[in-house]
């Protein structure tokens, strides 16, 4: 009578990353083992990495053998012990089982079984950007915003979602980013929206009458983002939120638009986006608290990031050297703020009622220097511009030049080069050919 063997892999539920695991093979049968090999399955199962190996032939151990020529089922149970799973060893695992038939030993009958182990791990970082930054503050457009939350080191990808001021946030799902429509670039607001402090009481009071019906509307892009529209198809509603800003376009509750997008790494994680992006108002988003929360299987509580939207206020401004003299070189720098600034803001020099010293009408950047500043130089104002998309502000700071002890006086030129020297030599060499002329 031919032996029978039946070959089974205890099921595992998904496993974390560090955690120990056991792999178990039960197989029942009434013959007489001869082998044991487990494999790990790689390649799409074109490879298979044997891990561990029972040969009986080789086994000192007969405890757990019976007279084959005895019919009884004997049940098996063979382990391997994974003592902290990484992220490679998720896959595929087989266990492969040979035992010798009962009519005769030249004859191996074989079974198998396979399980796949998964392996999670949960989000290592999260953060949170904005998008297309540093970007300038516009009083008389519109602007699209747009956050950036990053998750990376997670598997599977995570469930991303936002909250504003600890409120979860409904958006509409989005399958492309706004910027990929063109009709959804930024539009210039009509003349109505000039800032108020610059519009005649009379005339606001006419425009006020003057909004009547609304025309029909043609398609637009959703409701919520800036676009560029005709002004035909559209009646601009006549509310004024301050007197320090214009007039914008408002919806009852901001409309906010969601993407969620995520990508394999080569470790085996994945990195995951989520964008939300809606039409910003400075008013009401200014101080306003942004986080994104991660909720993922291997995670025990939810995984955030915030960031709260703030203009600048009150750069810090340092000038190196404090006591700048005619030839140096100086530096003035933009340390920090007053406040905890974001998005990055963009910072402009300019110079009060004239160019800069290399000629230009401004420079971007936090650091403005100036090469060999002559004396001309003192007593010139500079205005520092740093602005992000919820305001700006302008900080100056005047340039005092002292005299310095190893430049004769009126010997630089416009750009702070020392020419007294040059000039010097110059008179001297002309003196002496002369001298030797009338010699």
């Amino acid at each position: 009578m031919s032996a029978y063997l039946t070959v089974s892999i205890e099921p595992l539920p998904p496993v974390v990353v560090g955690d120990a695991v056991t792999l178990k093979c039960n197989f029942k049968t009434d013959g007489k083992m001869r082998e044991i090999v487990w494999y790990r399955v790689t390649d799409g199962g074109t490879i298979k990495q044997k891990i561990f190996t029972f040969d009986a032939m080789f086994s000192t151990n007969f405890s757990h053998m019976e007279n084959y020529r005895k019919r009884e089922d004997l049940v098996y149970q063979s382990t391997v012990r994974l003592p902290e799973v990484r992220i490679s060893d998720n896959g595929p695992y087989e266990c492969h089982v040979g035992i010798y038939d009962r009519a005769t030993r030249e004859k191996v009958v074989l079974a198998s079984g396979n399980i796949f182990l998964n392996v999670m791990a949960p989000p290592t970082s999260i953060s949170v950007i904005a998008a297309d930054t540093p970007a300038p503050f516009s009083r008389y457009q519109a602007q699209n915003f747009t956050l950036v939350c990053v998750v990376s080191g997670g598997k599977p990808a995570p469930l991303v979602y936002f909250k504003r001021d600890g409120e979860p946030i409904e958006a509409t799902p989005l399958p492309e980013p706004p910027a990929a429509a063109g009709s959804w670039a930024p539009r210039n607001l009509l003349h109505r929206d000039l800032d108020d402090t610059k519009v005649p009481k009379s005339l606001a009071a006419a425009e006020g009458d003057a909004g009547g019906g609304r025309p029909p509307n043609t398609a637009e892009p959703p409701r919520g983002l800036a676009a560029e529209r005709g002004p035909a198809t559209e009646a601009i509603p006549e509310t004024v939120v301050s007197r320090e800003f214009p007039r914008w376009v408002h919806v009852a509750e901001p409309i906010y638009y969601f993407r969620h997008t995520h990508a394999p790494v080569s470790d085996g994680t994945v990195e995951a986006r989520a964008t939300l992006t809606w039409t910003l108002n400075p008013q009401i988003d200014n101080e306003a608290l942004f986080s994104c929360e991660v909720k993922h299987p291997a995670l025990s509580m939810p995984m955030q990031s915030e960031v709260t939207l703030v203009a600048p206020k009150g750069p810090k401004i340092t000038m190196t050297p404090t006591r700048a003299r005619v030839g140096d070189t100086v530096r003035i720098l933009v340390q920090g703020f007053q406040n905890e600034v974001f998005p990055e803001p963009l910072f402009t020099w300019t110079r009060v009622g004239s160019r800069l010293l290399d000629g230009s009408a401004e420079h971007a950047g936090k650091e403005l220097v100036l090469e060999r500043v002559p004396a001309e130089l003192n007593g010139s104002m500079y205005r520092c511009t740093a602005q992000n998309p919820l305001g700006s502000t302008d900080t100056h700071t005047r340039l005092i030049v002292f005299e310095n002890p190893n430049i004769p006086r009126g010997t630089e030129d416009s750009n702070g080069s020392v020419t007294g020297h040059r000039s010097f030599r110059l008179v001297l060499a002309l003196t002496l050919t002369v001298i030797l002329e009338l010699t």
